[in-house]
């Protein structure tokens, strides 16, 4: 008798629960009255759902791994939301308008300090915008807590960059460089620079949400019209009133106080009682700092003047144009300082401005240009002559003629040059003075009295446009001196303005006048036909012995560099021997 009875196994293939009768094979038999039956499977178990994440307090919510940031709740401004939003992109206007400062204080007195404009704004610009990006990441973490560390960031950036430009000046009047402080402060303050955005970005989304874009936009719209202010306000307002460590200082201040007001009243109820504490604490005491640094900043600036100087300053006169500081109180002893480097010396000035005037003036000499020279010195070797009817001088800044014809010192020095009436000054720039003159007055001599061709801002003055311009203020027959620095010291840069005047299709006779401890001044002597090398005897030239003309014609290189160009200056890459 056949069980009848079913019993249940798997099917291998499918893994699906079958029902065998018992005593017969699993799977389907030919001829058999029943087949194999199949049950439906098994559905899965539904998931047992997670209970939500606990709420995280506010003020301690933060990022999670990965930079993705809790959701916080609204904040409870003390405003409407219309008008917390437009303030706090009055705060990023602030920033923005103080961090720029910064960067054109350091700029600009790295320049004054160091030379070479162009190498120092090279120097702060690519080392503060690699700290932006710096900052930038450092405050990732510190999103979650946007209002406190946005807080702390702000009295930090007020601190470091309103006393930047006094350790930078500190440490070249104490250490004699002030390299390694540039890059210092440059760094610091890109860091900081750069931790405001993503703060700031995460503060303005908070008042009220809307599209990721339009966050941006207003925010960095904000930010460039705020660096558009300070870049102007600096140059035009803040240098000319407070001169660079009081402008720095304010802006410091006026830092310090807009991050105050945002974070410690605006987003208040983001902190916690101990962070509001210590956000107090760290503002006050960088406003206190700041404060105290104004009261002390002309103790201090006097301090390292005579750290730079010595103890004889008389006159120091901050212009928009340079500083200029005068040491000494008898003719011999007399210094005169531009921008912290010696322009002249009462003890050996003479034999500079003889060397640079009297072989120009042995031909027709009976109207005179003086390019820079505000001095008056050249101006004194030129009115010796009795022939000269009319000297004209120029030079771009007027405190400087001031001085040489008001400073009872320097105008003894140069003979009250500027009390003769054959004498007219001018306070322009150099290259456009020439270039509104040119083709409307020769001359019989030029003088060349300027800054040294290895400072960046007097390159475009030892160019060939502007040698091209000086050709054709100069009278048939007419002469040009060019002071042309150490051919010694630089003798690259030497023979490059040498190259540079013959390219304006002018001939040269290249010289030099010794200066003393193995130095020199190199000069060159230029005219449309050759020019002769030679003095003229001059009725109350008290030392003509001390002229020591030697020429240099013999030791012109066969090859000569490269001209230089408004557009190729070549005297920054000439400055070393």
């Amino acid at each position: 008798m056949i069980d009848q009875s079913e019993r249940m196994t798997a099917d291998p293939r499918s893994g699906a629960r079958v029902g065998v009768r018992s005593g017969a094979q699993p799977g389907p038999r030919s001829g058999a009255p029943f087949g194999p039956r199949f049950e439906p499977p098994q559905s899965p178990p539904e998931p047992v759902p997670e209970p939500p994440p606990e709420p995280v307090p506010e003020h301690q919510s933060g990022p999670r791994p990965g930079g993705e940031l809790r959701p916080q709740p609204a904040p409870r401004l003390p405003v409407s939301v219309r008008r917390a939003r437009q303030l706090v992109l009055l705060g990023v206007f602030t920033c923005a308008a103080c961090g720029l400062v910064y960067e054109l204080a350091l700029v600009a007195l790295a320049s004054y300090l160091v030379g070479d404009s162009v190498t120092q704004a090279s120097v702060v610009l690519s080392v503060m915008v690699f700290a932006m990006g710096v900052g930038s990441l450092l405050a990732k973490r510190w999103c979650g807590r946007a209002a406190a560390a946005f807080g702390v960031v702000e009295a930090l950036l007020a601190l470091v960059g309103g006393l930047s430009t006094f350790a930078l000046y500190g440490c070249f009047a104490w250490c004699g460089q002030a390299r390694v402080a540039l890059v210092g402060f440059s760094f610091a303050i890109g860091v900081l620079v750069g931790g405001e955005i993503p703060l700031l970005m995460v503060l303005i989304s908070r008042i009220r949400r809307q599209a990721p874009g339009a966050d941006v936009a207003d925010l960095f719209a904000a930010d460039y019209v705020g660096a558009l202010v300070g870049g102007l306000a600096f140059p035009f307002l803040l240098l000319p009133l407070l001169g660079q460590l009081e402008a720095v200082l304010l802006a410091g201040m006026v830092n310090a106080v807009s991050g105050c007001v945002m974070v410690l009243w605006l987003f208040r109820a983001d902190l916690t009682r101990r962070q509001r504490s210590w956000l107090y604490a760290a503002n006050a005491a960088a406003l206190s700092v700041l404060a105290v640094v104004v009261v002390c900043a002309g103790s201090f600036e006097q301090a390292a003047r005579e750290a730079i100087y010595g103890q004889e300053i008389r006159r120091s006169v901050h212009t928009g144009v340079r500083e200029i500081v005068l040491a000494g109180d008898r003719p011999q002893s007399l210094r005169l300082f531009v921008d912290g480097r010696l322009r002249l010396s009462g003890a050996d000035g003479r034999r500079y401005h003889e060397g640079l005037v009297h072989p120009a003036m042995a031909g027709p000499h009976r109207r005179v240009l003086v390019l820079g020279g505000g001095d008056g010195l050249a101006l004194r070797e030129v009115l010796r002559y009795p022939g000269v009817r009319e000297v004209t001088v120029v030079d771009v800044d007027p405190a400087l003629i001031e001085l040489a014809d008001g400073d009872p010192v320097l105008s003894a020095l140069n003979e009250h040059a500027f009390d003769d009436p054959r004498v007219r000054a001018d306070s322009s720039d150099v290259f456009q003075w020439l270039r509104g003159e040119s083709g409307t007055s020769r001359y019989d001599v030029v003088l060349s009295d300027l800054p040294d061709p290895g400072e960046s801002r007097s390159s475009k003055l030892y160019s060939q446009e502007f040698y091209g311009l000086l050709g054709r203020a100069l009278a048939p027959g007419g002469r040009l001196a060019v002071h042309a620095g150490s051919s010694v010291e630089h003798p690259r840069t030497f023979w490059t303005v040498a190259s540079t005047v013959r390219s304006a299709n002018l001939r040269t006779a290249e010289y030099r006048v010794g200066a003393g401890a193995g130095q020199d001044w190199g000069f060159v002597l230029a005219s449309r036909h050759r020019p002769e090398l030679r003095l003229w005897p001059v009725g109350g030239l008290r030392d003509s012995r001390s002229l020591r003309a030697g020429s240099l014609s013999r030791d012109r290189p066969r090859h000569l560099p490269p001209p230089s160009t408004l557009m190729h200056p070549r005297y920054l890459d000439a400055t070393t021997p």
